[in-house]
């Protein structure tokens, strides 16, 4: 899709949308160097001064972009442990499957969204990010083990599942049968939740706040 073909008509309120989408564009067909102020005014457009009522300078545009780009993120877990096998460890395995989708799909967008440190973080992008991790939170619950905090298990899971990713889109895989591997790798995701397995000793406290509440 060329800069010519998204059309003018942002002006009815939807600016800030007409914008982000613009983003959005220019991120994917030109990497982040292609996206600035001035060629995603250009795109949606407006006058190059518009985005500065919208966003505070490219970053704020960057992290209007990274909230789209979480939202999105969320809804391809989602879709695929919808459409993968209705089991805990059927979905469990689905939302992984979503998350290298994501990233194959969306290589510019997933190192953005990743790109943001959000440790005591509590403005939007923060919310942003901790709903896009919902769906892993919540398929790892059934693996928890009694005495084993849940930060434990899904940093396993989400571990795994950006590791992979990570190496993918960086081509460093020998192989180009990327979801045969992946797959094969993916069956580590039988041993989470096995304390047997996973080395739980002295990690039952992990992430615990005071008074053993998840911090």
């Amino acid at each position: 899709m060329s800069e010519a073909t998204l059309k003018k008509p942002h002006h009815h309120g939807n600016l800030r949308e007409a914008l982000v989408l613009a983003g959005l564009q220019l991120l994917e067909e030109g990497g982040p160097e292609a996206l600035t102020l001035r060629r995603c005014a250009a795109l949606a457009g407006v006058s190059h001064a518009a985005p500065a009522h919208h966003f505070d300078g490219l970053p704020g545009l960057r992290k209007a972009i990274a909230d789209e780009g979480f939202r999105r993120f969320r809804n391809y877990m989602v879709d695929a442990e919808v459409l993968g096998e209705q089991t805990d460890r059927g979905r469990l395995k689905s939302i992984t499957r979503g998350y290298l989708n994501f990233a194959r799909d969306n290589r510019a967008l997933f190192l953005l969204i990743f790109g943001y440190d959000l440790t005591g973080s509590r403005d939007s992008h923060a919310d942003a990010g901790h709903f896009a991790y919902d769906p892993l939170r919540r398929c790892c619950a059934p693996f928890v083990p009694k005495g084993v905090a849940p930060e434990v298990i899904e940093a396993q899971v989400w571990s795994l599942a950006h590791g992979f990713a990570s190496l993918y889109l960086a081509g460093r895989f020998w192989s180009s049968a990327s979801d045969g591997l992946f797959d094969a790798v993916m069956t580590l995701l039988d041993g989470v939740g096995a304390p047997a397995g996973v080395g739980m000793a002295g990690l039952g406290t992990a992430g615990l706040g005071k008074g053993g509440e998840t911090a």
